[in-house]
């Protein structure tokens, strides 16, 4: 019963925060609002007309939502670079930004999900992905398995950090033993929901562009060089408005491990591009299609020649020591390589997979308006949920708020 008592009042304080603040938190949550509602109407246009809307087709049934998915599949994942050397090493410089990289995970889950809704045509399909309700292939689809590790890692990333914020709003030390136990499996647990979403692309026998031994590593990679980048920014913000003391070397040791898993990244990248184009067959046609078009098809060269040439500067950036500690380069270091991943994991690998189909032919994809609304607006609702949540667990941990007894 003094549990419920303590939560009821963590409620009631946590909306009395998150619901007072200065002129620009009110008209940053006023613009995500506007966004999320735009996106909902585009939604909305959706759910009365179908996929039909999109730019999605017969042959290239993946688009947007899906890119944004595995995308952020490895965004959630990249919270294991605090949760592991906080929890597990005892690693006191991490500690300050473990609570955030954990909310950062929370939120890049629940809009991981929101795609996948998005990507279903509608919330009715739902319950085909219930265990023991839905239909479910298991153990044989490797979608049933990624829908499990997608909310068992869920699962932790709400609990492990609630179980701490909630001992610190009652003024007690969380104890170790309850919660380094969940943090330990929720560093395996973040590599296998990047893996198993990467497998699920690898088993697709006939989409050669994605039978790639490299491709699980790769995907690793890529998230650990992307999300701890994103949340060197978010660490940024935070430092800049609120009063939440973020020490120097808490970042610059982030972005050790951003300029470590840039480099192993782009390795991999160019140990693709040699497979691919030193001897290259008819299954290569993919990644011709995607670096240098394919029969006068060259959608997806502005993309690609985007992230490329990003995804260099900010890793050559990154690599000197005295350019990275330099924090106004350091910053745009992490925007350039987070946009190069999000383009290179988008549509740099899940469209040209599509392309040329099995047959041959050629039918390119650009999203459509009612498709980016939906995207907008997702993205707003991981930013707003985001939001909540640090700015509850940063009053908690300033002592801002705690219980009156």
């Amino acid at each position: 019963m003094g549990r419920l008592k303590v939560f009821k009042s963590l409620v009631k304080d946590s909306l009395d925060v998150i619901t007072h603040g200065s002129l620009r938190y009110h008209i940053w949550m006023a613009s995500l609002t506007l966004i999320m509602l735009i996106g909902m109407y585009c939604y909305s246009i959706q759910l009365e007309e179908g996929l039909s809307v999109t730019g999605m087709t017969d042959r290239v049934s993946w688009g947007l939502y899906i890119s944004n998915f595995t995308f952020l599949v490895g965004v959630a994942a990249a919270a294991v670079m605090l949760v592991m050397p906080t929890y597990v090493l005892k690693d006191i410089d991490f500690k300050q930004a473990v609570l955030i990289g954990e909310g950062l995970a929370v939120a890049a889950l629940i809009m991981c999900l929101a795609f996948v809704v998005a990507d279903m045509g509608g919330p009715s399909v739902l319950w085909h992905m219930i265990p023991g309700i839905g239909v479910f292939n298991f153990p044989n689809s490797m979608l049933t398995w990624d829908v499990i590790v997608l909310n068992g890692y869920l699962f932790l990333n709400i609990t492990i950090p609630f179980y701490i914020l909630f001992r610190h709003y009652q003024g007690k030390e969380a104890k170790s033993k309850v919660y380094v136990p969940g943090a330990i499996l929720s560093v395996f647990w973040a590599v296998g929901i990047h893996l198993v979403t990467a497998f699920l692309y690898q088993g697709l026998q006939a989409r050669p562009f994605w039978n790639n031994a490299l491709l699980g590593p790769r995907f690793l990679a890529s998230a650990f060089a992307a999300g701890p980048a994103l949340i060197i920014l978010v660490l940024a913000i935070i430092r800049n408005f609120s009063a939440f003391n973020i020490q120097d070397k808490t970042i610059k040791k982030i972005a050790l491990v951003v300029t470590v898993a840039a480099q192993i990244n782009l390795i991999m990248l160019v140990s693709e591009l040699f497979k691919e184009f030193y001897a290259p067959t008819h299954h290569s046609e993919s990644a011709y299609y995607l670096f240098f078009g394919l029969h006068g098809k060259t959608a997806l060269l502005p993309w690609i020649w985007t992230a490329i040439p990003l995804n260099v500067l900010a890793t050559v950036l990154l690599t000197f020591h005295k350019l990275r500690n330099n924090f106004k380069i350091l910053y745009l270091s992490c925007f350039m390589l987070f946009i190069a991943i999000w383009i290179e994991k988008g549509f740099g690998l899940i469209v040209p997979g599509f392309i040329p189909g099995p047959y041959g032919k050629i039918a390119e994809y650009t999203p459509t308006g009612i498709e980016i609304g939906v995207t907008l607006g997702i993205w707003a609702l991981g930013a707003f949920v985001f939001t909540i949540l640090a700015k509850t667990a940063i009053n908690i941990e300033l002592g801002k708020i705690k219980f009156k007894k």
